[in-house]
């Protein structure tokens, strides 16, 4: 690994400092609407690419309205059509152009880039897996084919990435460091962040904190993901914002829940009970939990849980649990009160009672946002880091849950102001 990858801060902040490398492509607001090329894995119903070409080519609800799209979906490139495949009637609906390459969706045909935005929404679809359990989406090939039609068209424009940047950490860090070289927003992550939060709380800016826990459900280099974003959303906002991350240890079942009750992890026993108590999926007995929610009562009712400890360089600790409870839970420990904060990041999964999956109204909002002003709304650094925590966990399972130091991952970034969830 590089030195610049190794001490990733200081290469971030030259990066931040120095003169890009090409001019963005950034019109005037009141000139013609901006146009994007939308990249996608496949388009099946309750897909993310399902979900985004449907808002950036129709709309969505916004504010108590119908919000048209605020671009146009210049290209669309797709990579698989299964048997379910909606790309087809998708594309004939909207009156959309479909390109056989991702350079030609980028170019339009032509030999230069000729959009305003590319979203890559690479999640869904059969890929090969490696030997840790991990989907390698093409995420970071699609990205680098984005890179070389900049790099040999002289300028470059903001790009989205769906969820996490890739399963290897180099090529996480290599798809950053290249945004920040050539001087394009780049936006990444999921819709957990900026959903609606139940109450619609904020933890203010640059409070003192000691630990968060998120309490959630899902798979491993899945859903992991999105419960590390619901935690680290909220962890960044501490006093002295990020610093990065010094070790990752994930540990399933009753290995879990010793390491849980050992004396050194009140504080995290606490905030997992205060995240449960925020869940609206609680597992009961004849209409009720079968006790009150208690550390112990987790303990015997989660089974099969799977969790990552956390540690971050300045001493700070995140908790993830993923367990069967359906919905996604955070609550954080303030240093200086002892206060506990907590909340929902709402999700209500298509199918059930939001067939629409209106959760990723606020994300396509923030990819219009992106393109439209030319960056990031917040830090991509949130999303190379959470990448990095998915990974750690993965390799402390694959390694029959040994802690695994991660020196490689000092991603040291402040959390904008504004936080960005969905409040109206």
């Amino acid at each position: 690994m590089s030195l610049g990858r190794r001490h990733f801060l200081a290469s971030s902040a030259i990066a931040l400092s120095a003169p890009s490398l090409f001019a963005n492509a950034f019109g005037s607001s009141e000139g013609p609407r901006k146009r994007i090329a939308f990249l996608g894995t496949t388009v099946f119903q309750h897909s993310h690419s399902q979900h985004f070409l449907d808002r950036h080519a129709m709309g969505y609800t916004w504010g108590g309205r119908w919000q048209m799209p605020r671009f146009d979906v210049a290209s669309v490139y797709i990579d698989q059509t299964p048997e379910a495949d909606l790309a087809k009637s998708r594309i004939e609906k909207y009156g959309l152009k479909a390109f056989p390459s991702i350079a030609e969706a980028l170019t339009l045909g032509t030999s230069k880039l000729a959009v305003d935005g590319v979203v890559i929404i690479a999640e869904h679809g059969k890929y090969p897996v490696n030997e840790k359990g991990q989907t390698r989406y093409p995420r970071y090939d699609w990205f680098k084919q984005v890179v070389k039609v900049f790099e040999s068209s002289g300028r470059s424009v903001p790009v989205f990435n769906d969820k996490h940047l890739s399963t290897n950490w180099n090529e996480c860090v290599e798809m950053v460091e290249d945004s920040k070289r050539l001087g394009f927003g780049f936006l990444a992550g999921s819709s957990l962040p900026v959903t609606w939060r139940l109450p619609s709380i904020d933890l203010p800016f640059g409070t003192p904190m000691s630990e968060s826990a998120c309490v959630c459900y899902g798979g491993v280099d899945s859903y992991d993901f999105h419960g590390l974003e619901t935690a680290q959303c909220m962890s960044e906002r501490r006093a002295g914002g990020e610093v990065g991350i010094s070790s990752v240890h994930a540990l399933k079942g009753e290995n879990l829940w010793e390491e849980l009750a050992k004396p050194g992890r009140d504080i995290s026993r606490k905030l997992v009970v205060a995240a449960l108590t925020r869940s609206h999926n609680l597992p009961v007995d004849a209409g009720y939990p079968t006790a009150p929610v208690t550390f112990e009562w987790a303990r015997k009712n989660l089974q099969g849980t799977i969790g990552y400890l956390i540690e971050h360089l300045d001493g700070y600790r995140t908790t993830m649990l993923m367990t069967n409870i359906r919905d996604f839970n955070y609550a954080g420990m303030r240093k200086d009160t002892g206060e506990i904060v907590s909340c929902q990041m709402y999700l209500p999964m298509p199918g059930t009672s939001a067939t629409t999956a209106d959760f990723f109204n606020p994300l396509a909002r923030h990819v219009e946002t992106l393109v439209l002003e030319g960056k990031s709304p917040y830090p991509v650094e949130r999303t190379l880091l959470t990448s990095g925590m998915v990974i750690g966990g993965v390799e402390s399972l694959f390694q029959g849950e040994k802690r695994i130091d991660t020196p490689e991952m000092k991603v040291a970034y402040q959390a904008t102001r504004e936080s960005h969830h969905w409040q109206t």
